[in-house]
């Protein structure tokens, strides 16, 4: 990852050993190899900003914790989890601290607020992840995981609710870093979303494989 160097080896370790693992019971849309892209691409975008990058990586890593007590609340319960954790005071002051969790907050995309920091801006940026095929995997995968007593036509209306009220272009999903590649990705996938052959036919292929 990109600034590496510029973190603790101890604070890494302990992020890896202690933080990650967390993401290992979640839905398979928000595993470890969720959170450590988002953690590779908030420490890029932060090359952008005068920012503390250990601040950064500790943020992304704790951005999702909180799934453990619902996805409604997970982003406070996220910051709430991050609070309690004493050893963070071993490498950040208690202000430190307050603004990580300000960040973990307003990552969320659903979140009609603007972030209250720089920190937060990278963080959801680099959660919106938008790579179009695998924005329609993660909603399919999410629905299976989430819905399973839905049949196939269930779920993928479903998919096609969720892909209108987040990603069109009424939806609530909004970018923050000019310098993310997230504005073309989102651009292709409001292309899938108003095609609906398209739409259904990725539909039909991922259900297939993730089913």
């Amino acid at each position: 990852m990109k600034n590496r160097c510029d973190i603790p080896n101890d604070l890494q370790q302990y992020v890896e050993e202690n933080i990650i693992p967390h993401y290992a019971s979640f839905d398979k849309a928000h595993r470890e190899d969720h959170v450590l892209k988002v953690m590779e691409e908030s420490l890029r975008l932060s090359t952008f900003f005068d920012v503390d990058v250990k601040m950064v990586y500790v943020i992304a890593a704790y951005h999702d914790v909180g799934l453990c007590e619902g996805r409604e609340i997970h982003h406070l319960a996220s910051a709430r989890i991050m609070r309690q954790d004493n050893r963070l005071k071993v490498w950040f002051s208690e202000e430190e601290i307050d603004i990580m969790c300000e960040a973990v907050e307003d990552h969320r995309a659903s979140n009609r607020h603007v972030p209250r920091s720089v920190y937060g801006r990278i963080v959801a940026e680099a959660d919106r992840c938008i790579e179009p095929y695998d924005i329609l995997v993660r909603t399919i995968q999410y629905g299976l995981s989430h819905y399973p007593q839905l049949s196939k036509e269930e779920q993928y209306e479903r998919y096609c609710e969720h892909l209108q009220e987040k990603y069109a272009e009424s939806g609530y999903l909004r970018l923050w870093v000019p310098q993310s590649s997230n504005a073309e990705g989102l651009a292709e996938l409001r292309r899938i979303i108003s095609d609906s052959s398209k739409r259904r036919l990725l539909f039909d292929e991922i259900y297939q494989k993730e089913k």
